[in-house]
């Protein structure tokens, strides 16, 4: 256990922030979900419409900075390919 109150506090604000990246991140994998199950089902109105949210999700968490950049970025693109090989 730790000594310092700094290091208390630092504790208390880790589990915080875990908690908080945990609720995004299961958020995120939710969101491609739905993208990637309306490509598989070859809905293209539905992948557009999950699409056009999973884009602003995704790049609200790179302002949150629960993603990087380019990991928000990479994935836009992939679901952008799936959803226009339809």
């Amino acid at each position: 256990m730790a000594n310092h109150k700094s290091s208390l506090k630092r504790i208390r604000q880790t589990e915080k922030r875990t908690e908080r990246n945990r609720y995004y991140r299961t958020r995120l994998k939710n969101i491609v979900k739905a993208v990637r199950s309306a490509v598989e089902a070859g809905n293209k109105e539905d992948a557009e419409a999950a699409f056009k949210v999973a884009n602003k999700q995704l790049h609200k968490f790179v302002s949150k900075g629960v993603l990087k950049k380019e990991t928000a970025s990479r994935k836009v693109s992939r679901l952008h390919l799936a959803i226009n090989a339809l």
